[in-house]
């Protein structure tokens, strides 16, 4: 089985990537706002403990499947050691039913001033209802531009083998998936 983790700054195409990503190969999608927006929907506010354990059940029972592999998508906070423990315990949820799972990390950068572009993007809003309030959503790309580290130093990534990163700022999600599947040989 086959894990890809597609993690980036928010609206930086995460989520269309993993999408036209599944057009080309026999990935599945789990995209980040799947177990957000349901949680939103009922609780009103987001319930990490929910979130949390609603993706937990996702990863346990789809590694316990004959499928190919899942993409998830994530916004990781590198300076918070937390983050980095919840990947490495994403990856063993997979590693218990498929020892020789395969990791892939792609990371996608492009400026901010393109993601609020991309932001109010017709496919963005329509799978995750919790921005379509531009104003609120806006704002908090940028508190999250200023008060996380979400993209990654230079050689931060090097010790994983299968890590790509890719500035899609000026290329389609078509394009990006593209590239995924040829580096990696999906």
């Amino acid at each position: 089985m086959k894990l890809m983790i597609i993690f980036g700054n928010g609206a930086v195409g995460k989520m269309t990537v993993g999408q036209e990503l599944t057009k080309i190969t026999e990935f599945s999608l789990f995209h980040n706002h799947m177990s957000i927006e349901p949680v939103l929907e009922v609780f009103g506010y987001f319930h990490k403990n929910a979130v949390f354990r609603i993706r937990d059940v996702v990863f346990e029972e789809f590694a316990k499947t004959e499928k190919y592999g899942l993409i998830f998508t994530y916004m990781w906070a590198f300076e918070e050691e937390g983050e980095w423990k919840y990947i490495e315990s994403v990856c063993e949820i997979f590693r218990a039913e498929n020892p020789g799972l395969e990791v892939y990390y792609v990371e996608l950068v492009c400026p901010q001033e393109i993601r609020l572009e991309r932001n109010v993007s017709e496919n963005r809003l329509a799978n995750k209802p919790s921005k379509r309030e531009i104003e609120i959503s806006n704002l908090r790309l940028k508190m999250d531009d200023a008060m996380t580290r979400i993209e990654s130093y230079e050689g931060e990534f090097d010790r994983f083998e299968n890590y790509m990163k890719i500035d899609n700022s000026n290329i389609s999600a078509a394009d990006a998936a593209k590239m995924i599947k040829e580096r990696f040989k999906l």
